[in-house]
């Protein structure tokens, strides 16, 4: 004998006293066959939000309407730690779906969320370690706290056109995340929101992005990032710990380098420092063992303490403007770090010496031949002299460009100067007009 099964009150319940009454519950109910869910009804009276999950697990759809009440809602918690769901569908009559509605469901694989699904609570995805791919709909404007933190296994995420705001701690721990795309509607990623993502190794990042969080990608296996133009807050830590990264490009927008910004980016060869950047903060590159140099804009006014400390491989800091204020121990000090600044600029003569081993302060001051024999067009070539005006060798690189109202400086050449030497360009015919410079390397 079957065991009578009793009605609870708003609760779909299946009934197995005869075949023939179990085919009719089945006709009347198919979405409550294989899943029971409880709900309430909400203040409208014709909409229900779903509160708790008793059914028997595997691939669970979330059902439009129960009893001809439209499901618009999951409550706070209510698939919480469900070991036997294994996936999930989610339609687009749900707009919001609750803080820790899935936290902790061990053995769920994939989530599907339809369009429409407006709100994803914080910590409503957060330790599924079995969740391996998830694509979020445009109808979502903002991935809350902790969304997907340590979902360890996730690998593959979409995120749709519509999103505007990545939270804090969002991605945080999801160790085999390998590639985002972060679409254009973004226009800033929290706290933490891809920290400790060690297989992230690209990030496309929209230029509507104007604010990347504390720690927003430490830790992470990024080997290039392009902070996008309109981006104006760069916070503590952001790259912090990337320890494959290896070029990184920061715009004028970014009005300040965070602390400990790249600190232990290892493998880093290569930063550019856009005009307008004002402050580089305390640590900003410490332990950044391979970089070999780096160009400082005139607009830098300030560079904290430590900010180039134990950068063993810097052997040239190229300043484009006057002296900085500069904090304390600002480079590591010794016999190969040389210091190049402009004749026009002002305050080294009290640039600081902080250690036994001062580094050596080179003023950068090249000239160009601008008339002269060898001036012009040889053999078919157009050709100049430069010649040092500093009292020692150094660098520079040779540049051109077609357009002095919109310039587009392009490198030609980069070479140790001396005492003199030629420069001669073979595709001056190539273009209707050339225009050379000298540059910092």
């Amino acid at each position: 004998m079957a065991r009578p099964c009793r009605l609870r009150k708003k609760k779909i319940c299946v009934k197995s006293i005869r075949p023939v009454l179990f085919v009719l519950l089945l006709l009347a109910v198919p979405a409550a066959v294989h899943a029971q869910f409880d709900y309430i009804t909400n203040a409208d009276g014709s909409s229900i939000t779903i509160t708790n999950y008793t059914g028997i697990g595997g691939a669970v759809t979330i059902p439009t309407d129960i009893n001809g009440l439209t499901v618009t809602s999951i409550a706070e918690g209510a698939f919480m730690t469900n070991d036997s769901l294994t996936s999930v569908t989610i339609p687009g009559s749900v707009t919001s779906i609750g803080e820790y509605a899935f936290d902790d469901c061990a053995n769920l694989t994939s989530v599907t969320i339809a369009d429409g699904v407006a709100s994803l609570g914080n910590y409503a995805f957060e330790y599924c370690a079995s969740l391996i791919n998830v694509t979020i709909p445009g109808s979502v404007t903002n991935l809350g706290w902790s969304l997907f933190y340590r979902c360890s296994n996730l690998t593959t995420l979409t995120i749709a056109n519509g999103i505007t705001n990545i939270g804090e701690n969002a991605f945080n721990d999801c160790p085999a995340l390998a590639n985002v795309i972060i679409p254009g509607s973004v226009t800033s990623i929290g706290q933490s929101a891809f920290e400790d993502c060690p297989a992230l190794t690209n990030v496309t990042m929209p230029g509507g992005v104007t604010s990347l969080g504390d720690f927003a990608f430490e830790d992470t296996g990024l080997t290039r990032v392009t902070i996008p133009g309109r981006t104006t807050n760069m916070g503590l830590g952001t790259f912090s710990f990337c320890g494959s990264l290896t070029n990184v490009t920061i715009p004028g927008n970014v009005t300040t380098i965070g602390l400990n910004a790249f600190v232990n980016c290892t493998s880093l060869t290569r930063v550019t420092i856009a005009d307008g950047v004002a402050n580089i903060e305390a640590f900003a590159f410490q332990n950044c063992t391979h970089l070999a140099s780096v160009t400082i804009p005139g607009s830098v006014t300030n560079i904290g303490a430590d900010a180039f400390i134990a950068c063993p491989g810097l052997t040239g800091v190229f300043f484009g403007g006057n002296m900085p204020a500069l904090g304390t121990d600002v480079f590591s000090y010794d016999l190969k770090l040389k210091i190049y600044y402009l004749s026009d600029t002002a305050g080294w003569a009290d640039f600081p010496a902080e250690s036994d081993v001062s580094p050596v302060l080179v003023l950068w001051n090249p000239l160009i031949q601008g008339s002269g024999a060898r001036f012009g067009i040889q053999t078919n070539r157009f050709g100049f002299n430069i010649t040092n005006g500093s009292t020692t060798n150094i660098p520079i690189v040779v540049e051109a460009c077609t357009n002095l109202a919109n310039p587009v400086w392009v490198p030609l050449l980069t070479n140790t100067l001396t005492n003199s030497f030629y420069f001669s360009d073979s595709q001056w015919t190539n273009y209707p007009s050339r225009f050379y410079g000298l540059g910092f390397p």
